[in-house]
């Protein structure tokens, strides 16, 4: 039931219709059944997991809350957290590292072959099971009161706008809406939400989709000599899908959730607009770059103990988010990248004077971010270190023009170039809202070309969203 689904509007107009005559409380009832239906219906196997990190998570914090014993808290803190990543590593990584494993075993000549134990992955289990311990944490700390209600925290973990792909929202934000009564779907919070799901829906159908092919093409040819013009243009092309993909859904997510009554984490702000690595992570997936900030760099020290200190804490967090989006060898490989760009433009830029940056710097800082972000991306997207190596010497290698590139060329500017263009309106306003406080004219040419490119643009074919697998 994706997003961009006939069957997903029809679910959620019925949901949204049955929500309308009740108070909250009756509310919550009914989206926390319709968010395992939700799941259910994408794959009914893993409803049982999600209850379990769940109820696993509200115990937790619930005896944390209730105790005065901090050996007993951190007790359960600690059994809280091992189990929940134990049961990520198993469905995730298990596959990943038995493989890796067994190939060790073979060059020592221990087995003949190697193997791998098959795991079926859940939809969306690391970004619920991150919901569920950014609560528990959370109480830990002080930061959030125990929710005393299992129904209310089972719909914080499983509401179905949130549940597959994020935002990951915290419980200092989620709870509190889900535990309190909800404001009115009025003519603001219907046209921000309309804004935001034709923006989502655009992103995603018009710009992800059309995109995905062109990256395909580059990506799983495996022609052994392809253009470096086809190269850089399969990398720009993948570069908007996964943009247009992700944050068109958390777009639609935010913009469905508000026309519930809820108000969601912001996900993206225009990162390709990036001025160095800092910038772009303030931009990109924010809801799982501050994840990582609160729950991983900081408890590992941050930057309170040095500059070296630092450097490893950067390095080390960004690794294990490159290994959160997948196991593989190019998503560490990716990780490791961005940590050492992060680490690299910090001690180059630490300290720096504070001298007004002029239009000319900042598009050098600009075209530069923006390149090596792009090829951070051919890692991302690369189905092994094998093809990253082939791909970057054609790169350097093959440049002569080709049919394929005339094409690729074309559709990016046709597709790619119009979003862009809006997007730079928006970064000058530095106002997510901007068009929604322009005169009426300019939206409705906006919306009306949202909607054409919508209606007579589709995709070749319809694509799944990629952080499903995550």
């Amino acid at each position: 039931m994706w997003f961009n689904s006939i069957s997903f509007w029809m679910f959620f107009i019925a949901i949204a219709a049955l929500c309308v005559p009740f108070g909250y409380k009756t509310q919550n009832r009914i989206l926390l059944g319709a968010s395992y239906f939700f799941y259910g219906y994408i794959d009914w196997r893993f409803i049982g997991l999600i209850f379990f990190c769940t109820a696993l998570n509200f115990l937790a914090g619930w005896k944390i809350g209730h105790s005065t014993d901090p050996v007993a808290r951190k007790r359960w803190l600690t059994v809280a957290v091992s189990i929940s990543l134990t049961v990520l590593g198993i469905f995730k990584y298990l596959g990943f590292f038995s493989h890796e494993l067994s190939r060790l075993l073979v060059s020592f000549g221990v087995l003949e072959s190697p193997w791998i134990i098959h795991v079926a992955l859940p939809v969306g289990i690391s970004f619920f099971t991150f919901h569920a311990l950014s609560y528990t944490i959370d109480v830990y700390r002080g930061e959030t009161p125990v929710c005393r209600d299992l129904g209310d925290f089972a719909l914080f973990i499983s509401f179905f706008p949130q549940l597959i792909a994020g935002p990951i929202n915290r419980s200092t934000q989620l709870l509190p809406q889900i535990d309190s009564p909800r404001p009115k779907l009025d003519e603001e919070r219907f046209k921000k939400g309309l804004y935001l799901v034709l923006c989502g829906l655009f992103m995603k159908v018009v710009l992800a989709d059309n995109m995905a092919w062109l990256a395909n093409h580059v990506f799983r040819s495996g022609l052994p000599q392809q253009a470096a013009p086809e190269v850089l243009l399969g990398i720009y092309a993948f570069a908007l899908q996964i943009y247009g993909d992700f944050a068109g859904y958390s777009a639609i997510a935010c913009g469905t959730a508000i026309w519930l009554g809820f108000d969601l984490m912001d996900n993206f702000r225009r990162p390709y607009f990036a001025l160095n690595p800092r910038d772009f992570w303030s931009r990109w997936h924010i809801s799982l770059s501050t994840w990582l900030r609160d729950y991983l760099y900081i408890p590992l020290g941050g930057n309170r103990k040095g500059p070296r200190r630092t450097a490893i804490n950067l390095f080390l967090t960004m690794l294990l988010g490159g290994l959160w989006h997948g196991a593989a060898w190019t998503f560490v490989a990716w990780g490791a990248v961005h940590g050492a760009w992060l680490v690299i433009d910090r001690m180059v830029n630490h300290g720096a004077s504070s001298e007004k940056t002029t239009t000319a710097k900042s598009a050098v800082h600009w075209l530069v971010t923006f390149h090596i972000v792009c090829l951070t991306w051919l890692l991302f997207r690369a189905e092994s270190m094998a093809q990253v190596a082939n791909l970057l010497s054609n790169l350097v290698s093959q440049w002569h023009w080709t049919a394929f590139a005339s094409t690729a060329a074309t559709l990016i500017t046709f597709f790619g170039l119009p979003w862009l263009i809006f997007e730079a309106w928006l970064e000058s306003k530095r106002d997510d809202w901007a068009l929604l406080k322009s005169p009426w004219l300019v939206r409705a040419i906006i919306f009306a070309a949202l909607v054409l490119y919508l209606l007579f643009f589709p995709p070749p074919a319809p694509s799944e969203f990629i952080y499903f697998q995550f």
